[in-house]
């Protein structure tokens, strides 16, 4: 069983997703989606003194190419890969969003 015998929706859904995160990943990646990070753009200024804004832009640049290069992958090849390369794909996601959890917790502190 191939990954497009699973998938229900129309594909351009996938091309959609895949442009609105790369594009918010090279948002972050310029510096200019500090405004977009949840919790970052809540904090007070004291709060925000801590970080160091243009690592942690960076970070989560870098984390969402991650997703996005994901996503991409799962769209140009979805009539080869196997249906079980989406626990894979899964996995991949999960241990990028945990490493971007602890990066912006400890290293991109001040």
């Amino acid at each position: 069983m191939k990954l497009s015998d699973i998938s229900n929706g129309p594909d351009w859904i996938i091309w959609v997703a895949f442009a609105i995160i790369l594009i918010l990943s090279i948002l972050c990646l310029s510096g200019h989606g500090s405004g977009l990070i949840s919790g970052y753009n809540a904090d007070s200024k004291g709060e925000k003194s801590k970080y160091d804004e243009k690592r942690l832009c960076r970070t989560m640049g870098i984390g969402m190419s991650v997703i996005a290069v994901c996503i991409l992958i799962s769209g140009l090849f979805e009539n080869i890969l196997p249906a079980s390369f989406v626990y894979i794909l899964i996995g991949v996601i999960i241990i990028d969003i945990i490493t971007i959890l602890i990066v912006c917790n400890t290293i991109c502190r001040k």
